[in-house]
Parts: structure tokens; sequence; C-alpha cells
């Protein structure tokens, strides 16, 4: 039996825990989603997942495309974990949904009838889908259902914008943390130069917006294919486009020709981290965004390319991160057309 009656643990979900015992909802194995709430705790009718990307490209290829099994896996995860959170990639993505009920402790400012986007990680989100996701054609990111999702009270959720189609903000704040942190690492440096390294997608085209407006002296987009080179050229957002797979390390460091003082890695596929560091100059910075990252890769791929930079982890939040993503998607045009192409292309949005 749950103990919703709050106090020490029920503010990160500890209380939500089924197995194991001791740890976090993002460590866990499973959660309990069961809808009624604590006194400090949200419920939300959920209306639509947004898969992050990794976790979708793994599913895709896992299932050779076929959309009828990526559905059902997906929809397997959740029944049998409580929560999206896919054990290849450890990663789930968010949502969106409506507030149906409140608990009078909650500190999240929500009330019934507020329709939110979720800036926090499915993967330590209690969650229940009661459709079997039978309006979701498994051919995108983005997941019509029907079902219920539990926020605690160190949650992050944020009500959505009256100006924006709930599939365009849903994509904007589902990487909203990758441009805040590429402006803050930016903005403490004179005059830099960035790399974006799959510069054409979500959040490398708000994080290309971001640096120059942190004041980045010059601003290089890395994207894997002629027809992304092509398009992101048109925007402006980079000063310089350049193509290479960012696996291949020696391709990158060929391509960039310049070593820059910030990189910033925003592929959704493995085996991208010593890329990244060899695009680095010395005392540099990499912040990795993707998912796909591996941690021990990079740690000690630097080690033994002796390079000294520094690696930021982007956790996905900062302060203000959702306004300010929603803020370069209303103000620079390119960022907005970029988006409301892949919207439009989106068979579920």
């Amino acid at each position: 039996m749950i103990d919703r009656r709050g106090g020490a643990g029920t503010a990160v979900g500890l209380h939500r825990v089924l197995e194991p015992a001791g740890v976090l909802p993002q460590a866990a194995l499973r959660l309990d989603p069961d809808p009624r709430i604590g006194p400090d705790e949200v419920r939300v009718r959920v209306e639509r997942l947004n898969l992050d990307a990794a976790s979708y490209r793994q599913l895709h290829t896992a299932h050779g495309g076929d959309p009828d099994a990526i559905r059902r896996e997906v929809a397997g995860i959740i029944r049998e974990r409580g929560k999206m959170h896919n054990p290849v990639t450890g990663s789930g993505g968010m949502l969106v949904g409506t507030v149906e009920e409140a608990g009078p402790d909650s500190p999240l400012g929500l009330k019934p009838g507020d329709r939110i986007a979720t800036l926090v990680s499915l993967t330590l989100t209690p969650l229940r889908i009661e459709d079997g996701l039978a309006r979701w054609d498994g051919r995108s990111e983005q997941v019509p259902c029907d079902g219920h999702a539990i926020l605690f009270a160190r949650s992050i959720a944020a009500v959505l914008p009256d100006d924006l189609p709930v599939p365009l903000a849903l994509s904007v704040m589902d990487v909203c943390g990758a441009p805040a942190l590429t402006h803050r690492v930016v903005g403490g440096l004179a005059d830099p130069v960035v790399a974006v390294l799959g510069a054409a997608g979500k959040s490398g085209s708000l994080s290309l917006a971001a640096a120059r407006r942190a004041g980045a002296r010059r601003v290089i987009g890395l994207v894997p294919t002629a027809e992304e080179e092509t398009r992101l050229a048109a925007t402006g957002l980079a000063d310089r486009v350049v193509r290479a797979d960012a696996r291949d390390p020696i391709a990158v460091a060929a391509a960039l020709g310049e070593p820059a003082d910030v990189t910033v890695v925003c592929v959704d596929v493995p085996g991208c981290e010593h890329g990244a560091i060899l695009a680095t100059a010395p005392g540099g910075t990499v912040v990795f965004f993707s998912m796909a990252t591996s941690f021990s890769a990079a740690a000690l791929g630097a080690e033994g390319l002796a390079a000294d930079v520094t690696m930021l982890v982007g956790n996905g939040y900062v302060p203000g991160h959702a306004d300010m993503a929603l803020e370069l998607l209303r103000s620079v045009p390119a960022v907005r057309e970029l988006f409301t192409t892949r919207a439009e292309a989106d068979p579920a949005g």
C-alpha cells in the first residue's frame, strides 16, 4: 500500500517506487500509477506523449520500421513499468495533458483544467495508458493517447501557450533545455566559436539561435546529409554549414576545419562522443544533449586523446528554459519554419 500522507520522500516520488526499494523513480524498474493522489501530487489526463528522439530511433531500428510492432512495444513498456522508460536507451520523453486534480499541498501552481506540458522525463513519471495507444500509427515520436500521469512536488510543468498549436509547442518544450544551457555556456565566454552537431534538428536549430543570441562570434552547424545541409544553409541560422557523419571523428574534425570553443551535441544516434571531443579546442567545452551519449566513452575518449576539455551533461533543466525556447520560436522566423515543417510532416501532429 502506497503511503500518500506526505512526508519525507513524497516530494520526489519515492512512495511511488514498486521496485527496487530505496531508489528514486527515474532509476526504478516499476512505478505505481495509481490515480489516487497524495496531498502534494497532481493527476493529469494525458492526451499526447512525445517520445525522445533517441528512444524512437532505437525502437524504429529494432523493429525494422514496423509501426504495429513499435506501438506494441511502447504500450508494453508502459504497462509493465508504470512509466515510459525505454530499457535500451534509458530515456523516455514528455507529455501533454489536462490537470484533473491537484492536491492541496502541491507547490506546482496548477489547477484543474490547466492544459500543460510536463518538463520532466517520462522515465520518472507514473503513467497508465487506457486506450492501448489505438490512435497512434507508430510512425512518429508524437503519440496520441488516453490515460493519466502523476506529478510530484519536485516535478516541472508549464501551461501550454495559447498562440501555438499543441504539436508545435510540445516539440519545442521537449528540447527546451538545450538552448537554455547553450545560451548560459556561450554567454560566459568572449566571442566564442560554437559548433552544433545535429544542427538541423529540433534541439540543434534552437541551440544555433541561442548561441548567436548569446554573442557567439561564429556559429557552425554540422549535419549528416546533403538535404539537411541545403535546408539549414537556407535558414541563415549558421554562419557556415558543413556535412559529415558525427560518428566519424576524423570526418567531423576535417569538416569543421577549426576547433570550436563550444561544441553542442544534439545528435540522436550513439557514437558521436569522440568526434565532439576532436571538434573542440583545448580549454573548450562540450555540451552533450543526446540521450544516445555514452558518458564513459566521452570521459575515456577525452583521456585517450589527451583532450583538455570540459564536458557537460545537458540535464534538460535550466531555470526559465521553456519560456526562452518558446521566445526563440516566436522571434526567430527560421527556427519556427524548421519546427513547423517538421510538425506538418509528422503524421501524429
